[in-house]
């Protein structure tokens, strides 16, 4: 099967994860250089790509234990400041790589903002021994510290830093957005110092239990959509939506009629528009929180 630009890019990234200042796009940062805490015991094993098996599948990133971002950065024309921390999904047993995730990073691209893609450790791989609101939670927070602390090196507002989710990625992003601090002021690892909130998120029919949720005052704006014949998230968002207005948090809504569940962003797909519009209902509200610009 041939590989898409960005999956090649994929596979010579894995054989070589490099400093955050020489990342180019496609290339992977490493979110601790030393190791994720954790992940010790497992240190040694590398990540697996799984081709599609059938036309329509996504490709799949597996055995994940040194958490990493995918580094697409914009052009300097085009670049707003703004930056998207992206959590594929795949149901904590493997991240669907392209269409939840490098998809949509170039996608981001093409309107001006900075995208990572992020790698995290998956708890329900089998035989895996981490926990998602301990490790894969653990990624994300590190993540948006990372990129903060080196705001300069990518081009981007330390302020204007996202979090966006898809299924299994969304309840990582909803515990980074609601779980975070304002850093560790004492902590002898430099990036752990900076803010672990994020400015806004992005929730792409997140696999979450709206009850289970603690929306606090400072959770970010948020943006939320899926497909009404995808029953969790069809069920999930709107309760989710009010107890966000109740918290005075700002929020966009959006309910596609079909679409079921991991669409994902698939451009050049024709008879499913869902596949290639939803991203046009995304950049509107980007627009409209000061987060990219007007065409």
């Amino acid at each position: 099967m041939k590989l898409s630009s960005t999956l090649r890019n994929y596979l010579i990234a894995c054989s070589l994860l490099v400093p955050c200042a020489f990342a180019a796009n496609g290339e992977s940062i490493p979110l601790w250089p030393n190791g994720a805490p954790g992940s010790e015991a497992m240190a040694s094993k590398k990540e697996t790509l799984i081709a599609p098996s059938k036309q329509g599948d996504s490709f799949k990133v597996a055995s994940i234990h040194n958490p990493s971002l995918m580094v697409y950065l914009p052009s300097k024309e085009k670049a707003t400041g703004a930056a998207m921390i992206i959590a594929p999904g795949g149901g904590h047993r493997f991240l669907s790589i392209d269409t939840e995730g490098t998809n949509v990073a170039e996608f981001l691209n093409s309107i001006g903002i900075a995208a990572f893609v992020l790698k995290y450790r998956l708890a329900r791989e089998s035989e895996s021994t981490y926990k998602i609101a301990e490790h894969p939670f653990a990624d994300a927070q590190r993540a948006i510290r990372l990129v903060r602390s080196h705001a300069a090196d990518f081009n981007v507002n330390g302020n204007k830093i996202g979090v966006m989710g898809f299924s299994a990625g969304g309840e990582i992003a909803v515990l980074a957005s609601t779980r975070f601090d304002a850093g560790k002021p004492d902590a002898s690892d430099p990036i752990e110092k900076f803010s672990s909130r994020p400015d806004y998120q992005i929730l792409i029919y997140p696999g979450i239990r709206a009850e289970t949720v603690v929306v606090v005052k400072d959770t970010p704006p948020t943006f939320l959509l899926c497909a009404d014949n995808d029953r969790g998230p069809s069920t999930a968002i709107p309760a989710l939506y009010l107890e966000l207005k109740k918290a005075g948090v700002p929020a966009e809504l959006h309910i596609y009629n079909s679409g079921g569940h991991g669409f994902g962003y698939r451009p050049g797909v024709t008879g499913k528009f869902i596949h290639t519009t939803w991203t046009l209902r995304l950049q509107d509200w980007m627009i409209d929180v000061g987060m990219s610009k007007p065409n």
